[in-house]
């Protein structure tokens, strides 16, 4: 199992180093994106200042015709300067050396100018945080106690109910569920508020803000869960070594107990570990559409306005907690079921 482990950790770091590596090369071939377009010359000249320190421009005291597409061309202190593209790999890697020897992902040149592109992160991570723990202490257990009342019943008309439910709101897309929460709570009944609120806002609004974000993140959760434990329990409840247990003389209730559900939530378990570390993704469309000040919208908000230090900084963490909730679910099967063995060899 240690063994497995530390492969699996370390494919996961080379994993991440390809995408983000891949995520560099193909947002610099778009070429730098001078943002300041209407800002003062000051302003400007700040923008290419930070693009010169991160190692993406050259700046010559004459035009270089030899050396690509003139980006910009200032007058500073006495003398000209004109800024020229580095190429793509020379960018690449210094990019590689700023990250790795000075943990520096560059500043924000667009959501919030001059401002270190991981500290915006960490400003905004915490609310995806909160919104989605609070999501999944909600859909886990409503989901796992409806799949389980939809297998102990299966066949009857709770089952059937159940099932229907689960089947037609499961098709439904999550925007379509967040557009109709808003309209109905918010701009039809005015019960809600309609935007997230702001740090000022009274204790009221800003309970009151977390309802239509919490159903929208628990629906889908809630009919998964609701369909996998169904669908694991049906299928341990018919098998042959719960047959022996009830002519053993265990009653349904015990058998059940027993042994149906402890099988039963093998598989299932893993999955709730991982959507535990996941609920560090957030949700790009319910924060753009509530205005949700958290890691999803910001990752719009960042290819939007061509930010490519924020965009960077939060494509590392929806990198990272991909791989990290892949390497949980596997491992957790081990530990859960102590029959499983990792990586073993027939």
């Amino acid at each position: 199992m240690l063994k497995y482990s530390i492969k699996r950790i370390i494919l996961a770091l080379i994993t991440a180093f390809i995408i983000l590596s891949l995520t560099f090369i193909l947002v610099k071939s778009l070429g730098i994106k001078d943002t300041t377009f209407g800002a003062k010359e000051n302003v400007k000249h700040a923008f290419y200042i930070e693009q010169l320190n991160l190692g993406y421009v050259v700046v010559f005291n004459k035009p270089m015709s030899g050396y690509g597409k003139l980006l910009a061309e200032f007058h500073s202190f006495g003398q000209d300067e004109y800024y020229y593209a580095r190429p793509i790999l020379e960018q690449y890697g210094n990019w590689l050396a700023n990250v790795f020897t000075k943990w520096d992902w560059g500043t924000s040149i667009a959501i919030e100018p001059e401002a270190r592109a991981i500290d915006i992160i960490a400003w905004r991570l915490p609310t995806s945080m909160i919104l989605n723990v609070i999501s999944v202490v909600i859909s886990v257990p409503l989901g796992i106690g409806l799949g389980i009342l939809a297998g102990l019943k299966k066949n009857t008309w709770i089952d059937h109910l159940i099932s229907t439910l689960v089947m037609i709101f499961i098709s439904i897309p999550s925007f379509v569920v967040i557009s109709f929460l808003m309209y109905a709570f918010c701009f039809q009944n005015n019960w809600l508020p309609t935007l997230w609120p702001t740090p000022g806002a009274d204790t009221k609004t800003k309970v009151l803000a977390f309802i239509i974000p919490v159903i929208s993140l628990s629906f889908g959760s809630v009919c998964g869960y609701t369909r996998f434990v169904r669908a694991e329990l049906c299928e341990v409840m018919s098998s042959e070594y719960l047959l022996l247990a009830r002519t053993k003389g265990l009653t349904k209730n015990q058998a059940i107990t027993r042994h149906a559900l402890k099988n039963a939530f093998v598989p299932i378990l893993p999955s709730i570990l991982a959507e535990f570390i996941g609920i560090f993704g957030g949700s790009m469309i319910l924060e753009q559409l509530y205005g949700i000040p958290g890691i999803g919208k910001l990752y719009v908000t960042a290819i939007n306005t061509k930010d490519y230090n924020v965009l960077m900084v939060d494509m590392a963490i929806f990198t990272t907690v991909g791989l990290l909730a892949g390497i949980v679910l596997d491992l957790s099967y081990g530990f859960i079921d102590p029959r499983i063995r990792m990586g073993e060899k027939k």
